[in-house]
């Protein structure tokens, strides 16, 4: 099981211990290549007659070159709008990954208004990745032209292995500017990125990072372990040069990261999202509308989710379906017409039970046990036996409020949401660890 509460003299298979997991928004464990493109064809038709919205997620290479990706990118949106009907409805929009040049991104954006009904008044939530390196004052002002109302800062890892980097690292002007800018221009939430775990990092550095970015004020921040990081730090996180910093440090970053965000009043969503009280998801996770889909947190978990470019995953109804990730073949398929998916997972009745108490949990804070067996006609307590001694403890630890008719976490239970869902995401009837009644009872920070 993949668990936050760990023992320090046993072995861990990940180094986050399932803290601050980015990859927990979809279990691509399962995917497999009995998913292909006809499974995902027969999704788009199913999606145009129920003709509900739609959630756009457009992946780029993290080396951005324009030609000849994306020619391919550009007919890979005709052929899905073409399965999807024309002005089918964007309510949310996601840019991720590469950097491209503002001639390129016009282009992309134009064959997107082209297929797509994009809304206006800023109604929608079209959100874009940045790097820091590749951003100014007036590349802000042209993305807010193009119609995006959100931004995530991606902040470099230049190294620090001298002084001269480390102290450039921590230089908070740069990202700054940007903020600024932002807000200037009048985008609605600024999203900043933030890593530990180097072994040039240490505790010191990172309270002087945090804290600095903390006086910038962010809307939102997204704090993962260079062990794991988001899909656009991955390439340099494979660099065999790289050294992470032991697990006690660690440890000690991650419950220095909860305490000052807290201190500063951010609530934490889970999967490594902190959010300032005002912002769109905490809003919604007030009112009860907070949803979670295979891109993260949303306030739009009734659209359809198409995923376009390399390695993009679409969710439509139980079906996930995934692009290839190689340029060469993802070319290659398109010049042939093709979609270039390559494999994914539908799922199950069991799984769908799971993700219903996973994102229940995360989203409201809490889960309504009695609804729960109302709908699928089970015995929470029966179904879930592997998991409720551990639930009883976590009660008893002041974790959580625990009744045959609710769960609810308590502000002492925040920083593990995600290892307390993770309960939930072991398959019915699986062998659990032996050592569980000892892990639960440990400190999960450590």
């Amino acid at each position: 099981m993949r668990t936050l509460f760990h023992l320090p003299d046993q072995p861990s298979s990940r180094c986050d211990h399932g803290v601050l997991d980015l990859g927990g928004h979809v279990d691509t464990a399962r995917f497999h290549a009995g998913i292909g493109s006809l499974d995902l064809l027969r999704a788009l038709r199913v999606s145009r007659h129920k003709c509900r919205p739609l959630a756009l997620n457009v992946q780029l290479p993290a080396q951005w070159t324009g030609d000849p990706y994306l020619p391919r990118l550009l007919h890979e949106i005709d052929l899905v709008a073409c399965h999807l009907g024309a002005g089918r409805r964007v309510e949310q929009f996601q840019l991720s990954g590469g950097t491209p040049a503002l001639a390129d991104l016009r282009r992309l954006m134009n064959r997107l208004h082209q297929r797509f009904n994009f809304l206006e008044h800023d109604c929608g939530d079209y959100s874009i990745e940045v790097d820091l390196r590749h951003t100014n004052w007036s590349t802000m002002g042209a993305l807010r032209d193009l119609g995006f109302n959100h931004v995530s800062i991606g902040v470099p890892d230049l190294g620090g292995e001298t002084a001269p980097k480390l102290a450039n690292h921590q230089n908070p002007a740069p990202i700054h500017s940007l903020i600024d800018a932002a807000r200037t221009f009048g985008f609605r939430s600024v999203n900043v990125d933030l890593g530990f775990g180097h072994a040039w990092q240490t505790t010191e550095s990172f309270a002087q990072k945090l804290a600095s970015l903390l006086e910038l004020e962010p809307d939102r921040l997204l704090v993962f372990d260079y062990a794991r990081p988001p899909q656009r730090y991955r390439s340099g996180a494979a660099d065999p040069q790289r050294a992470f910093c032991n697990e006690q440090d660690k440890a000690a970053m991650r419950r220095l990261c909860f305490e000052q965000l807290a201190d500063a009043g951010y609530h934490y969503l889970g999967l490594g999202q902190f959010v300032r009280p005002d912002d769109d998801l905490a809003i919604a996770q007030e009112r009860g509308r907070l949803r979670r889909h295979c891109e993260g947190f949303t306030r739009h978990g009734y659209c359809d989710n198409i995923g376009l470019g390399l390695g993009a995953i679409s969710q439509i109804e139980d079906l996930y379906a995934q692009n290839i990730d190689q340029p060469k073949r993802y070319q290659q398929l398109l010049d042939m017409d093709q979609l270039p998916t390559c494999r994914g997972w539908r799922c199950e009745a069991g799984s769908q039970i799971s993700h219903m108490v996973v994102e229940r949990l995360a989203c409201d804070l809490e889960l309504d046990i009695a609804a729960l067996e109302a709908r699928y006609g089970l015995v929470f307590r029966q179904y879930f036996c592997d998991a409720w001694p551990m639930l009883e403890q976590l009660q008893r630890n002041g974790l959580i409020e625990l009744s045959e008719r609710f769960i609810s976490i308590l502000p002492a239970g925040r920083p593990q949401l995600d290892a307390i869902c993770n309960l939930f995401q072991q398959p019915v009837g699986a062998a659990q660890p032996d050592s569980h009644s000892e892990w639960i009872n440990h400190d999960p920070f450590i």
